[in-house]
């Protein structure tokens, strides 16, 4: 019988996950099946896939410097310590007093006899213990509630660390991607400079019109414009960086350079178990379950609470018979609490706790669609970016090509000005645009690891 009130029942309904429509594999790319979240599983390293090591190197500084992982951190201990206090209402609850005094009673005092002094000491030592019976899993709920809301931050947790990896990548990438832009530029007002240099002295010479040499200067200042303005961006950049590693901009630099960035080979066929990683798909689905537990917690305040309490100690004006049996004292039995009336406060309560649900059930079946949406966007961008670049390349080359001959019929006489700076202006495009589609590239590489929920092992494929 004891075991029965104990234990008592759950006035929580059952948990029911929404269903979310998918196929049974990517539209872009590979088979997988459904399953249900494992972010516990390690994600650390998966940026060691773009064979860089100063990526490396600032991803781990990241790690122990970002403020944002920092409160994130302790956000989740926040949580965790709430939950072990919902825990502590499942035990009893032990206190002990002691307490000396020196009293005096009013001689006004209702009741006041002649026989009792006016000054009298009072010397107590005793304690209590009080253990609230949990019939209606009132408690069990709220303990429930409180650890699945730690478990989502525990998530929320590990998803900022994937969002702010994720991003120093993306950002790392950008800045070397600015470098290259640079050199090409720097090439560029170079071969500019040689294409004026080459109006110039035609103009001198008499053979090509004062026109030519304006065009060709302005098309040195555009490209030393485009130069300077990649030149802010790249700043821009490194100061991003500098934010993620906790740093101050005024203190932080990277050294220019041409860094070769690999673009990892991330398999197609992607299992359940990298999409089922997503720590934010997780904590979506810890906070339905401690939303469907707050519902039993507010179903069972329409029923009684019942507590059993005991106290007992010793009492007494002297110290010299404190400890004997006769200054003992003490009392035990159950108590029940019941509401009565409320006005309709526990059916409210009860309706916020439904509407919580279901708000909850919602964001976690649109965290699911946007996690779909998101590994297909990523593999769409990787495939079909990878095409337009390999075609991309090959304009460089025919842009190449073009101003080679548009300078050699120039220098000779046969074709205007006008005719250089077209192919000048298509080869640099071109150029910047190969560069462009290797970027995103690498970036859809980014996106397609986060949007999988980070790193995989190589038994994986």
């Amino acid at each position: 019988m004891l075991p029965l009130l104990v234990g008592g029942c759950s006035l929580a309904p059952r948990l029911n996950t929404p269903q979310v429509p998918t196929t049974d594999s990517f539209k872009e790319a590979g088979a997988w099946t459904q399953a249900n979240p494992s972010d516990r599983l390690p994600r650390e390293g998966w940026w060691m896939l773009y064979g860089n090591r100063e990526l490396n190197d600032l991803q781990q500084r990241m790690l122990g410097s970002n403020p944002t992982i920092a409160a994130a951190a302790a956000n989740y201990v926040t949580a965790k310590a709430l939950s072990d206090q919902v825990n502590a209402s499942l035990f009893p609850t032990i206190t002990a007093n002691a307490g000396v005094e020196r009293d005096r009673q009013s001689v006004n005092a209702p009741l006041h006899s002649a026989s009792i002094p006016a000054y009298y000491d009072s010397n107590v030592l005793g304690g209590s213990i009080s253990y609230e019976l949990d019939l209606w899993g009132q408690i069990r709920n709220a303990v429930k509630a409180g650890k699945a809301t730690a478990a989502a931050a525990a998530a929320d947790f590990e998803n900022v660390r994937l969002s702010m990896s994720a991003q120093l990548a993306d950002d790392y990438i950008q800045l070397r991607s600015l470098d290259r832009t640079d050199a090409i530029l720097d090439d560029t007002v170079k071969a500019y400079t040689r294409a004026l240099a080459l109006t110039r002295q035609r103009h001198d010479a008499g053979i090509a019109p004062g026109l030519d040499v304006a065009q060709a200067l302005a098309q040195l200042d555009a490209a030393q414009a485009q130069l300077s303005q990649t030149q802010a961006d790249r700043a821009t950049m490194e100061h991003a960086i500098a934010a993620l590693l906790g740093l101050s901009a005024s203190t932080f630099s990277i050294k220019p350079a041409l860094v070769d960035i690999a673009l990892p080979h991330i398999p197609t066929g992607v299992p359940a178990a990298l999409l089922e990683r997503r720590p934010d798909i997780a904590a979506a689905q810890r906070r339905m379950i401690a939303a469907n537990a707050e519902i039993g917690v507010a179903r069972a305040a329409y029923f009684p609470q019942l507590t059993l309490a005991g106290a007992g100690g010793v009492q007494s004006t002297s110290f010299s018979n404190l400890l004997t049996a006769p200054s003992s004292y003490w009392a035990i039995g159950p108590n029940a609490l019941l509401t009565v009336f409320d006005a309709g406060l526990r059916r409210a309560q009860v309706a916020q706790a439904r509407a919580g649900f279901d708000a909850a059930a919602a964001d976690y079946r649109g965290v699911v669609l946007g996690a779909f949406q998101q590994v297909e966007d990523s593999l769409a961008s990787l495939n079909h970016d990878h095409d337009a670049s390999v075609q991309e390349r090959a304009a460089v080359q025919a842009a190449q090509t073009s101003l080679d001959m548009s300078t050699a019929l120039y220098t000779r006489g046969a074709v205007g000005y006008l005719t250089v700076i077209t192919a000048q202006t298509t080869l640099l495009q071109d150029q910047l645009q190969a560069l462009n589609l290797d970027t995103l590239q690498l970036h859809a590489s980014v996106a397609l690891v986060r949007a999988l929920g980070g790193g995989w092992t190589p038994g994986q494929s």
